[in-house]
């Protein structure tokens, strides 16, 4: 109503314009809920408030798998949003559906909008892409898994965060113990003590380049003597007293942390905005996992957990420059620092980081950097990620298996053995549906 004053017929003239423009509306299908959820709905309304072409709707569709599943099924009946939000682990489904998506790195110079992978950090930038380093996914919700610690704890013991396994074993825990504190747990063995285990240590996960030059052969490298050594000395920490696990829910292990009866827990950097809005009896800070030094005397950048968002096929074109866009704007330094600030995720582009260090946030908040950190040491042969189908499953045989050997109802030998051949199977079934 603003343009009143100039006429009737260009106040008409103006509304069916603007009017014109708001048609050109997209779906965000997401599975942040919560106070993330919260955030998701602001950036969709900063995007909308910032120009006067497009309008993105989110919407809340679930936990990750319910999401993914959702997508699917709503891309078989022809009715998939606009973006579609996937978690790191059903990449490879989403990827390898033909015609499913477009792949963001041509939705963006399509439509006219500057690419350089090299604008992003280096932790994210091939997680999502295709075995050519073609960008498929637009890293969102990324994160990496770090060391929390409390640091009360800690000082009542009178150790400091550990480096390496190896001193952890000797000193950290015997010394957290004795002060009265579970020393370890964590909130994602297939995520933490599996895949960035393997990162971590640049130990190779799969064949094929741990899946990305395609599934077609691809089998899993998890049975392997370092992560059996890790698993067996896991064993015998929890046997004396040093390691906790409380079961597969993620709350299940970050829980006794919050509440001071475990000191150090693995968990995820995007859980620090969570962490310090909380109101807890200690102190706390991160850093980055520990290696074993037996297994690298130069270990490795951790990569992304988190999640993507995906440009989903069968649109029209103005749709899909309304997409490139909100992808534009979600990519910006101050759209990306917000998103870092608010969450803990992880900013995925360095202009971001540079901006978020210029505005003091790690001088107020030095825990807050470790995740972008340990995603920044260098890279190794088999540090960018992996890339399996039906690795939702894949991982859920893991946590399986886990749990029975934390249990005491299998050997660390024979759990690998049963996730190799279970794993493999999968692949092999997943490797057919791509022919």
């Amino acid at each position: 109503m603003k343009n009143l004053y100039i006429g009737a017929a260009s106040t008409a003239f103006a509304l069916i314009a603007n009017t014109a423009a708001a048609e050109v509306e997209i779906s965000w299908w997401h599975a942040m809920g919560g106070a993330l959820g919260e955030t998701v709905n602001q950036i969709a309304e900063d995007f909308n408030a910032s120009q006067d072409e497009y309008k993105i709707t989110p919407v809340f569709k679930g936990t990750y798998e319910e999401a993914l599943t959702a997508g699917i099924a709503a891309f078989r009946a022809g009715e998939q949003p606009n973006v579609l939000q996937v978690f790191d682990a059903g990449a490879a489904t989403v990827i390898g559906a033909q015609g499913a998506t477009v792949p963001v790195q041509d939705l963006l110079t399509d439509n006219g909008v500057a690419f350089n992978i090299e604008d992003y950090i280096s932790g994210v930038r091939y997680f999502y892409a295709d075995a050519d380093g073609k960008m498929i996914g637009m890293p969102f919700n990324s994160s990496s898994p770090v060391m929390y610690f409390n640091v009360d704890a800690l000082e009542k013991a009178g150790v400091e965060a550990p480096k390496t396994w190896e001193e952890f074993q000797t000193v950290t825990a015997p010394a957290l113990k004795d002060a009265g504190y579970v020393a370890l747990s964590q909130s994602h063995l297939p995520w933490i003590f599996t895949e960035n285990f393997h990162s971590r240590h640049n130990l190779p996960f799969a064949t094929n380049d741990n899946g990305y030059t395609g599934s077609d052969g691809t089998e899993i490298l998890v049975n392997n003597d370092a992560i059996k050594a890790h698993f067996t000395a896991v064993t015998d920490w929890q046997d004396k007293g040093y390691f906790e696990w409380f079961g597969t829910g993620w709350g299940d292990n970050q829980t006794p942390f919050e509440e001071g009866k475990v000191a150090i827990w693995l968990g995820s950097s995007g859980s620090f905005g969570g962490l310090a809005k909380k109101d807890l009896p200690f102190e706390f800070s991160a850093t980055y996992l520990p290696y074993w030094e037996a297994v690298t005397k130069e270990p490795k950048q951790t990569f992304i957990g988190g999640a993507s968002l995906f440009a989903m096929a069968g649109h029209e074109a103005e749709e899909n420059k309304a997409t490139a866009a909100f992808f534009e704007f979600l990519t910006k330094a101050e759209t990306q620092y917000f998103w870092h600030r608010e969450t803990g995720y992880v900013p995925i582009t360095e202009a971001a980081y540079e901006l978020a260090k210029a505005d003091g946030h790690y001088d107020r908040f030095p825990a807050a950097e470790t995740g972008i950190k340990q995603l920044s040491l260098p890279a190794g042969e088999h540090t960018k990620g992996y890339r399996m189908g039906f690795y939702v499953q894949i991982r859920d045989v893991m946590n399986r298996e886990y749990g029975r050997i934390l249990t005491g109802e299998t050997s660390v030998e024979d759990a690998f053995a049963t996730i190799e051949k279970e794993a493999n199977a999968l692949l092999a079934r997943f490797s057919k549906t791509q022919s």
